[in-house]
């Protein structure tokens, strides 16, 4: 937008699920306090987008939808609500286009903004995960993102690599929100002073928990014959509380099983060890200072695609834990399909309810999660990426 403009600041975002609405409204607030004048947000968002002002051209739920089988019964709608997004955004011309996560939605609707209106500015915010599978998407990225915001610290020289678009590290919110996770005194007790507990995490999605659940109970059992105090919580997705319950069902000794934000953090708070699926919780154990052991099984179709990846390599890391990328050193052992059985990761986790060389290995290479994720000047995530935002507007 040019200097001295009289209209408002008009601001397109885009988000195709709840991790977007969440990520994008802090953003969208500090968008608003820096601005300097009136801003106008249009786009697609959820509850928290809609709070900030964003009026969605259609509700979320429409294309948040998981699964290759639940996306392939909506193809066509959210194939119909891609060309309605590019439409309203052409029609609009903001002063920039942001799209939030989701990629397969919302770098669609960029593609093709890019080829209708190319002076329209686009910035993306959260890199697909290029560094661990189909890299190329990093170059063919550069053609429609100017600016890509990164969550993770090490993405900015990834994409410099990869020949993808200009990207920053704009932080964490896990990083920010460090102090929930990590205990007070007298939370997380000495392991010579109490019995050892450890926190069991089969994952946020139902096939995660079917593929998990057994081998962790398999893993439990077997750490039980040296540790039969061993106190073992389950923090659960409130909505895969049934499934878990069910599948706890014929345990002699089940874990304790907790929901709720609040429940989750003081169980992690109070952690000595953990046995948990891949993925973001990997790196919230970390802030928590909490050692770790992590398994992940793919499904059939994936399998399939991890062999071809011996023969055709497609994966730019040498992990799947994100501490142990984050960090440059695969301080966390991590076990793949058929390697993820009760014996390997009970033998994994032993060392760590004991104050061993691995465990304590662990902690201090945690600790240093602050210095790598935390931004100078400690200037939050939101207004990093709000004052990315606002330098792509005011040069288009």
């Amino acid at each position: 937008m040019s200097e001295g403009a009289s209209r408002p600041l008009r601001i397109c975002i885009v988000a195709g699920e709840e991790s977007g609405d969440q990520l994008a409204a802090p953003m969208m607030a500090a968008i608003a306090a820096r601005a300097g004048g009136p801003v106008e947000f249009f786009g697609v968002g959820g509850e928290r987008m809609e709070a900030q002002g964003l009026n969605s051209l259609f509700p979320i739920e429409d294309i948040a939808v998981m699964g290759l089988s639940a996306v392939l019964a909506r193809l066509p709608s959210i194939v119909r609500r891609v060309y309605q997004t590019v439409d309203d955004v052409v029609a609009k011309a903001p002063d920039a286009l942001v799209i939030v996560d989701s990629p397969d939605f919302t770098h669609n609707v960029a593609k093709r903004v890019r080829k209708r209106a190319p002076a329209i500015p686009i910035v993306g915010y959260v890199s697909p995960s290029v560094w661990a599978w189909r890299p190329g998407r990093a170059r063919r990225m550069a053609a429609y993102v100017d600016h890509l915001l990164a969550i993770l610290p090490f993405e900015p020289a990834v994409h410099e690599k990869l020949g993808g678009p200009p990207t920053s590290y704009v932080g964490h919110s896990l990083i920010e929100r460090a102090a929930a996770f990590r205990p007070a005194a007298g939370e997380r007790r000495s392991l010579e002073e109490a019995p050892p507990v450890l926190l069991m995490l089969p994952g946020s999605r139902r096939s995660e928990v079917t593929r998990l659940l057994r081998d962790f109970r398999g893993a439990v059992d077997i750490l039980r014959q040296a540790h039969p105090d061993l106190e073992v919580v389950l923090p659960a997705v409130a909505r895969l509380r049934p499934l878990i319950e069910e599948q706890l069902a014929d345990w002699p000794n089940p874990p304790l099983l907790v929901t709720g934000e609040a429940e989750k953090l003081a169980a992690f708070r109070r952690a000595h060890a953990a046995l948990a699926a891949s993925g973001t919780v990997s790196l919230e154990l970390a802030i928590s200072g909490v050692p770790m052991v992590i398994a992940y099984k793919l499904d059939w179709f994936f399998r399939r695609i991890k062999d071809l990846n011996r023969v055709l390599p497609i994966a730019s890391v040498t992990s799947m834990v994100l501490p142990n990328i984050i960090l440059g050193d695969n301080v966390v052992p991590e076990f793949l399909d058929d390697d993820a059985n009760p014996r390997a990761l009970a033998g994994a986790v032993a060392p760590l309810l004991i104050d061993s060389p691995a465990r304590r290995r662990q902690v201090e290479v945690f600790a240093r999660l602050d210095t790598v994720m935390r931004l100078a000047g400690d200037e939050s995530q939101a207004g990093a990426a709000a004052r990315i935002v606002l330098e792509a507007a005011r040069r288009a």
